[in-house]
């Protein structure tokens, strides 16, 4: 098992430390790179050798100063040493070298500064020594973990999209709206690009003749656009003989892309420079992809959110057909790329792939594949026909592009995205044939256009997806479905659900993504690979059993998996999501990755995982139910107290002095109300509590039974609830109405108590939680116990039970939902812990407690933001971190763990050890664990 990164931090620290000024490099070069990799907890000895011995390109002898055959080659310069020519020096021992010794990284260092370059990426990082602790990530191969880094969009694709967005508007704004504008500026997204890309020749002709021959008013600009329209849609034999002859320079483009009849469009003067602005951007290198983000930046916002429409950036797609099929197919290639034979079926297998977006959108996705798919098939083609590269005709090229825009499939509910997906593919296959005959020294252009991506426009939890492409023909399903929770669906999308899960028990409590899920089980062949975008909630609290549960039972088996991450995209009003990717099949595969971040906003940690199971985490296929009590002997818990008042029992500061002011024996009857937003953030409330108070006590308070007198009359839905939100009226409601002095809930302990919060902010690294005052009252937004002691306390406070909160928690929205049912009674307690390591444990609680009290002026909102989180408790967290490790070390745990995965895959193993010692009678259902 790999070093912990804080374990490898301090041993950088201790390195840079014992190395700074060193500068002879015969003298100490060796037991340099001896210490460095000590610093990942490796051995130099067992891996990497000095002075390799090869024969340079001159045919001289030369030696490598470290080399780890095919990872790593390092060469070692005197302080202050030219880096380059050591850079330069150490590629001179790569004809030396086979195809399989040719290493990932070469690092260049002269003591005091690092260089290293992945030759992968060919991204080359420099740095001073003394921040050797701030690079570590990139060093991480040595340690076994492997970071995978995924590039953010080119900003000139989104100025390119914003601008585009602007000449919608405009034409909107003058009454060109709805479906006609939608094919109308479709049909100018080609125009722009082919003007810098060489389909229109001489280039820049479609920007010359606007700005040229078109009145600076604007007011001819619609007439000879749609001259140039329809001469893009007719073939050369068919045109007028008299055409214009810039006009006439114009290529038949074919594809149905110009055959529809469009209305005359009207622009200005403002407009036709909006025109002209765009035509002087470089489309030449636009991604296609960018067109989701102006599908995205011109939608009305409402319409957006009912759609779920969260456009998947280029990073969040890399991370999906990476290891979905990307990464399995290069490594095909490279084995056998030296192999001619198996080379040749290998192409031939890459034309026969089919690919399968059922929630395509504008067709990012299927843009983003289409275009790895060909820069693997270019290297293929090199390969093939590298000797008669230079010579071959540009025919005979055409006769190697193997892979085409047909293979592409997807469905879309909307129309106006199906319009962009599929002119998007039709201009990432004509780049990407630039680059075909850019390395056969000749331009290939296929226009007229032939072939197009299969795009329908349809729901698609209601088409048969057989209809679109055959399941027996489809290699890959993969996508971005709507992010739309369970509560938040439209009546139509709850219809929708209801189709496509109608076999799912509780289907009501899932979130929209889960229908696709569904879908592509039932789709899929044993032969078909899936892998879906989605919100974390498909993977957390109650929803995970729900889905998970059938999909086991339809022999889903999860491949890979990237754990939470933070979404975000270039689209206008970004989308900031937690997600997660499940990429899963029929089949089980042998080698399955776990994508792990240790900073949601930062790039992913690879783990070798057994199983995935449906938490996401290297854990058997436990699924975990809503108990009624732990799974260990420790306290139970509760909802606060739920008064369902229309708020006329909690009180202001203000509200609280008015009351006692009008009926001063009213004082003993309030108390300190704790919502979780009063606990977290300090705020005043307070409630009047009247459960035990004497009816004629109240009646002698006219004051206080008006508050009862409303309360009643809310409770009978006559009047609205304080708050201001109109009351619901329910059964429930009503009933109540006849005890109007008690709460919905009653729980008041007869001691002091532990307060949860049920809701908390994901930016914190924990929940905060604290012990209450017997006579403080807690509300329902809190679980408690009156009997958890600071032993308790500290294992709930600790990083090992925030790791299983992290992972089984429900979101709302984003922040933690804590339970009592999913969370708390499910959690795996220290059982074969000592009397002195539970004492350490309430020790080291007790200090983070004392640690708090020494800031009385700042709330816990404050002590727990992570930039505001202060030393001294963050040092008390720390040891009641050691504390608690140290206590699970005889269940089977470790006093230092590497990765958040860890700890939650250990705590699945005790959960399911806990449960076989469990009696049958207490045990959970069938239903509840699937091995």
């Amino acid at each position: 098992m790999p070093l912990s990164w804080n374990e490898i931090k301090d041993r950088s620290v201790t390195f840079v430390r014992e190395w700074e000024g060193e500068s002879s490099e015969h003298a100490e070069a060796k037991s340099f790179w001896d210490d460095f990799f000590k610093v990942f907890g490796v051995s130099r000895r067992r891996i990497a050798s000095f002075e390799k011995h090869v024969k340079k390109a001159n045919g001289k002898d030369g030696f490598i100063d470290l080399f780890w055959p095919g990872v790593l080659l390092a060469e070692h310069k005197s302080l202050g040493k030219n880096l380059d020519s050591a850079y330069d020096q150490a590629t001179d021992y790569f004809p030396g070298l086979s195809d399989k010794e040719l290493p990932r990284y070469i690092i260049v260092s002269d003591f005091a500064r690092f260089r290293i370059r992945n030759l992968d990426t060919d991204e080359a990082v420099e740095f001073p020594l003394t921040e050797l602790s701030k690079n570590l990530s990139l060093f991480g191969f040595i340690a076994g973990y492997e970071t995978r880094e995924y590039k953010e969009q080119d900003p000139v694709n989104i100025k390119a999209a914003q601008k585009l967005a602007e000449l919608h508007d405009a034409l909107k704004d003058v009454g060109y709206e709805g479906h006609e504008l939608e094919v109308y500026l479709v049909r100018i997204l080609f125009c722009l690009f082919a003007d810098d890309t060489g389909i229109f020749m001489p280039r820049s002709a479609f920007e010359d003749f606007i700005r040229v021959r078109t009145s600076e008013d604007g007011s001819d600009l619609a007439p000879h656009l749609n001259q140039i329209f329809q001469t893009l849609n007719t073939k050369p034999e068919k045109r007028f003989r008299n055409l214009d002859e810039q006009i006439e320079a114009f290529p038949y483009v074919n594809g149905r892309l110009f055959e529809e009849y469009l209305p005359q469009a009207s622009f200005d003067r403002s407009m036709r420079e909006t025109l002209l602005a765009c035509c002087e951007l470089d489309w030449g290198g636009i991604s296609p992809a960018i067109f989701g983000s102006l599908f995205q930046g011109i939608m009305d916002a409402k319409v957006r959110r009912n759609l779920g429409a969260h456009y998947t950036s280029e990073k969040n797609i890399l991370k999906v057909i990476g290891p979905l099929f990307m990464d399995g197919l290069w490594s095909e290639f490279d084995r056998i790329k030296s192999q001619r034979t198996k080379l040749a079926a290998f192409h031939a297998k890459l034309g026969r792939l089919n690919f399968f977006d059922p929630a395509c959108g504008c067709g990012n996705f299927l843009v983003i594949s289409y275009r790895e798919l060909r820069l693997l098939e270019l290297e293929v083609i090199k390969r093939l026909h590298a000797r008669d590269q230079q010579q071959l005709s540009m025919d005979a090229v055409d006769q190697y592009v193997l892979v085409d825009v047909d293979q592409f499939h997807g469905i879309e509910i909307e129309e106006w995205p199906v319009q962009i997906a599929r002119v998007a593919m039709w201009l990432i296959d004509h780049q990407m044939n630039l680059l075909v005959g850019k390395a056969f020294g000749q331009t290939l252009v296929r226009i007229p256009l032939k072939k197009s991506a299969n795009v329908v426009h349809g729901n698609a939890l209601h088409l048969d997806w057989n209809s679109v492409l055959a399941a027996d023909k489809c290699n890959y399903v993969f996508g971005n479905p709507p992010f739309i929770g369970a509560k938040l669906m439209t009546r139509g999308q709850r219809e929708d659900m209801a189709v496509a899960c109608s076999d799912i028990p509780g289907a009501g409590l899932l979130d929209f993504v889960a229908a696709w899920y569904a879908k592509a089980i039932r789709y899929a062949t044993t032969a078909t690979r899936c892998a879906f975008v989605s919100t974390n909630s498909v993977c957390q609290g109650e929803q995970a059993p729900l889905l998970w549960g059938w999909m086991l039972s339809q022999n889903a088996n999860i491949d890979f998996a990237h754990r939470t991450f933070k979404w975000r995209n270039e689209a206008k009003g970004v989308a900031a999501v937690h997600c997660v990717i499940v990429g899963f099949s029929q089949t089980s595969t042998q080698q399955k990755t776990i994508f792990d971040y240790q900073d949601i906003d930062g790039e992913p940690v690879l783990i070798s995982a057994k199983n995935i199971n449906p938490y996401l985490v290297d854990a058997p296929n436990i699924l975990l139910t809503n108990r009624t009590r732990p799974i260990c002997d420790v306290p139970k818990v509760g909802i606060g107290n739920k008064p369902i008042d229309g708020g006329y029992y909690l009180l202001t500061p203000e509200e609280r002095k008015t009351l006692i002011r009008a009926e001063p024996k009213a004082k003993k009857l309030i108390k300190r109300w704790y919502g979780a937003t009063e606990f977290l953030n300090s705020v005043e409330r307070y409630c009047l509590w009247l459960a035990d108070v004497e009816p004629s006590e109240l009646r002698a308070m006219p004051a206080v039974t008006d508050i009862v007198q409303k309360v009643r009359r809310f409770r009978l839905g006559e009047i609205d609830a304080k708050s201001g939100r109109k009351s619901k009226g329910g059964q429930s409601s009503k009933a109540l109405a006849a005890t109007p002095t008690k709460f919905h809930v009653n729980n008041l302990p007869s001691s002091d108590y532990l307060l949860i919060p049920r809701h908390s902010s994901e930016s914190r690294a924990l929940i905060p939680m604290g012990f209450m005052s017997v006579d403080d009252l807690s509300g329902d937004a809190n679980l408690i116990s009156a009997s958890a002691s600071k032993f308790h306390f500290g294992v709930l406070q600790s990083a090992m039970h925030m790791a299983w909160v992290r992972t089984t928690c429900g979101r709302l929205e984003s922040r933690y939902r804590y339970s009592a049912g999913i969370v708390y009674n499910n959690f795996p307690w220290p059982l074969q812990a000592r009397d002195q390591q539970k004492e350490a444990i309430s020790t080291a609680a007790q200090h983070v407690l004392d640690a708090r009290s020494q800031f009385p002026g700042s709330t816990l909102a404050d002590l727990y933001d992570p930039l505001s989180m202060p030393p001294a408790l963050v040092r008390a967290h720390r040891a009641l971190d050691r504390a608690v490790d140290a206590a699970y070390v005889k269940d089977g745990g470790k006093r230092s763990w590497a990765t958040e995965a860890d700890r939650v895959a250990f705590l699945f193993d005790q959960h399911q050890k806990i449960l076989s010692l469990i009696p049958v009678k207490v045990a959970a259902s069938k239903r509840a664990q699937t091995n």
